[in-house]
């Protein structure tokens, strides 16, 4: 298997290496709160200063790494602002999503060092499968990013920046650590440039859990490699590759208090604690990506990059009506390639011009389990579908003064299932003090159907209950506009910053289910939202820090009602609350460095009420819509590192720290001894401790 062969060559380089952490490319004051001279490369995808980029951004380094109490990449980003983390609960190897500003799952694209891995069959990217301890710097760009990312980038983009060596040193870490729930965590990276202008950095972790419930537990593994040439700005090359592997278990909703244990033949189908006893998941994930940049004059940048993606998802379930199931196995490979040449014309002028190739290969290949579990090989079914995108983008940069600067773009998108889409996209930035930013951005975002959207095949879960694709979707279009005001204080101590922002999308895709268990995707009218969000970093005194962000969100969806009893019965629109958009969030984060080697941070987060939609018909007048609430929650979370000598570090961390119940999502759930059927929820983690010992060399 390819991805054999991808983790073989990764823990070769591995072995073969000897035993430099990467700077992040920003400016930032002595007290660590950010300054408009900060470098972001992921809005225009050039070397922009934070007060020439027209949208509003979220910029995270490895020293806010290293002082989060997060553990996975999801729970980092869900201490940021206008970002939300939803999961299917809380087992090990629930999926980490990520919406941005109420956008859901596929409509937040993201990058690692600028290549996209969200799943092609999804169109969602699960975040927590991605380490932290290759992470050197991450910048999320709020706003319609269309224009140079293409479809998908409609709430905003996510890149991620791996660590690269560092020159005259030589980086060496190993970290190990045990925790409640039977956590362990074993990790190790190291990176130096070993032949002259010839570098590496490579990380491997490892990681397990029981988890909170049973049938809940999780096994991981990755590793990743970067190789660099350094030339400097006549030339940059570098190979970046990971591996993930990934097995857990899938243990639904939470039933019912009370619910006794349900047996098939002596096999434990479901208890008290989760739906599923059975259920099972696996992830196998590799990427692969070259680079090459070079800046052979002072006003021309050349910029080629290739890569391929091969993602395989694993399913095993079975179905405690009649103890059969169904496995199954979704592969999704991706090769792309993208050519960027940047041109300076004048002082104040850029031109940046593209075109971008996606090639993707979706496979679906299935078999039927007995009532014994055992495959039966006559149902064993399997289909496959080409799908091939061509983007062509140019964006023209203009700033006559230092107080004012125009930026205009275009992009020209060819998708092979739908057509062409022309996606514009504008900006103004204003400056009138080094220290303030007034920035608008306005940009139309464009939304292919998935694979698994089309192309999923009928699956026939009994009772009536089962799941389809629909091939006569169509695509999602809609605008982003935000207006966002930054501005620091106090010799950069203080930073404020605060955003408006206005979004709609036509015929939004959403799966649901028909109101008697048959799941398909379908086209809703419109969705839409504004909001806005607000946030505070401020250093009163050299060693505190306190964070302080809100976000208001009003988001609608509309969807049709009718009577699926009766063909052909007159449709009605209906709108609502958009499904899981909670209205309100509220997050702080406090952290304490002293002179003697210990930090703590502290962090906060609320998240206001949020509704689901079961629709119920009567009759082809009357219209009933059911609505299920997840209840607002707070969780409190702590980190406390000691520093001793020049390479111990010692870390005690505790998440939910007061054990806040919680749920995620909503499920269906059938008692088999009563046949009753009801609406359960998945529920969120509870409280959680881990102690870590780390050596740095």
């Amino acid at each position: 298997m390819r991805t054999r062969l991808i983790a073989s060559i990764l823990f070769m380089s591995a072995a073969i290496a000897g035993p430099g952490k990467a700077t992040a490319q920003e400016t930032m004051t002595s007290a660590g709160v950010p300054v408009m001279d900060e470098v972001v490369v992921s809005a225009t995808k050039t070397e922009e200063k934070r007060k020439d980029v027209p949208n509003a951004m979220v910029l995270i380094d490895e020293m806010d790494i290293e002082e989060s109490p997060a553990s996975t990449l999801g729970e980092l980003l869900a201490n940021e602002l206008g970002i939300d983390l939803r999961t299917q609960g809380n087992y090990g190897g629930a999926a980490e999503e990520i919406h941005i500003r109420g956008m859901k799952a596929n409509g937040s694209q993201v990058f690692v060092n600028g290549v996209n891995i969200n799943s092609p069959s999804l169109g969602s990217a699960d975040v927590g499968r991605l380490p932290l301890n290759n992470i050197e710097r991450i910048e999320v760009i709020k706003g319609s990013g269309s224009l140079l990312y293409g479809s998908g980038a409609v709430g905003g983009i996510i890149n991620i920046i791996t660590k690269r060596p560092e020159r005259d040193k030589t980086d060496l870490k190993f970290s190990t650590g045990y925790g409640s729930k039977g956590a362990f965590h074993l990790s190790a990276e190291q990176g130096m440039f070993l032949l002259g202008d010839i570098g590496y950095y490579i990380t491997a972790n490892y990681r397990e859990t029981d988890g909170f419930r049973d049938n809940s537990d999780l096994d991981h593994k990755d590793v990743s490699l970067k190789l660099v040439y350094e030339k400097g700005d006549a030339l940059d090359i570098s190979l970046y590759g990971d591996y993930i592997e990934r097995d857990y278990g899938r243990p639904g909703v939470e039933p019912p208090a009370g619910t006794p244990g349900y047996f098939i033949n002596g096999v434990p189908f479901y208890n008290s604690e989760s739906a599923s006893l059975l259920d099972r998941g696996g992830d196998e994930d590799a990427h692969l990506v070259m680079e090459i940049k070079s800046s052979p004059l002072e006003w021309l940048g050349l910029r080629v990059r290739g890569d391929y993606a091969h993602i395989e998802n694993y399913n095993y379930s079975r179905y405690s009506f009649d103890g059969s199931g169904m496995e199954t196995w979704v592969t999704n490979e991706t090769k792309g390639c993208e050519g960027n040449v940047e041109l300076t014309p004048f002082d104040g002028g850029t031109l940046l011009l593209g075109t971008e190739y996606k090639e993707y290969d979706w496979k679906n290949r299935s078999v039927n389990l007995d009532s014994g579990g055992s495959q039966v090989l006559a149902t064993a079914a399997k289909i496959r579908h080409d799908l091939h995108t061509t983007g062509s983008f140019a964006e023209a940069q203009y700033r006559p003064s230092e107080y004012f600067k125009a930026l205009a773009g275009i992009r020209h998108e060819d998708h092979s299932e739908f057509g062409t889409e022309n996606l514009p996209l504008y900006g103004v930035i204003i400056n009138p003090h080094e220290n303030t930013a007034l920035k608008l951005n306005h940009g139309k975002h464009f939304l292919a159907p998935t694979p698994n959207d089309l192309f999923w095949p009928l699956e026939d879960w009994g009772w009536g209950m089962g799941a389809e694709g629909n091939p006569d979707l169509q695509p999602e279009t809609g605008w982003h506009t935000d207006i966002t005001l930054e501005q620091t204080f106090l010799a950069g101590r203080l930073f404020v910053t605060g955003s408006w922002f206005q979004w709609d999308l036509e015929n939004r895709i959403l799966w649901a289910d028909n109101g008697f268990g048959f799941w398909s995707p379908t086209n809703l009218r419109t969705y839409e939202a504004d909001g806005f969000e607000v946030g505070v970093r401020f250093t009163p005194l050299p060693d505190w820090t306190i964070s302080l962000y809100y976000t208001y969100l009003d988001a609608e969806e509309e969807a049709e009602e009718y009577d699926r009893d009766v063909p052909g019965t007159q449709k009605r629109w209906t709108t609502h609350r958009a499904t899981y958009s909670p209205e309100n969030q509220f997050k702080g984060t406090l952290v304490y460095e002293s002179p003697f080697g210990l930090t703590s941070s502290l962090t906060f987060r609320y998240v206001s009420d949020r509704l689901w939609y079961r629709d119920e018909t009567t009759d082809w007048v009357n219209y009933k819509t059911v609505v299920y609430t997840l209840d607002s929650y707070w969780t409190t979370d702590l980190k406390i590192q000691q520093r001793v000598g020049d390479h111990w570090l010692f870390t005690l961390q505790g998440n939910n720290l007061f054990d806040k119940e919680y749920d995620t999502f909503f499920g269906s759930f059938t008692d088999m001894d009563t046949g009753i059927n009801t609406v359960e929820s998945f529920p969120g983690a509870g409280r959680s401790g881990f102690f870590s010992v780390t050596y740095e060399f």
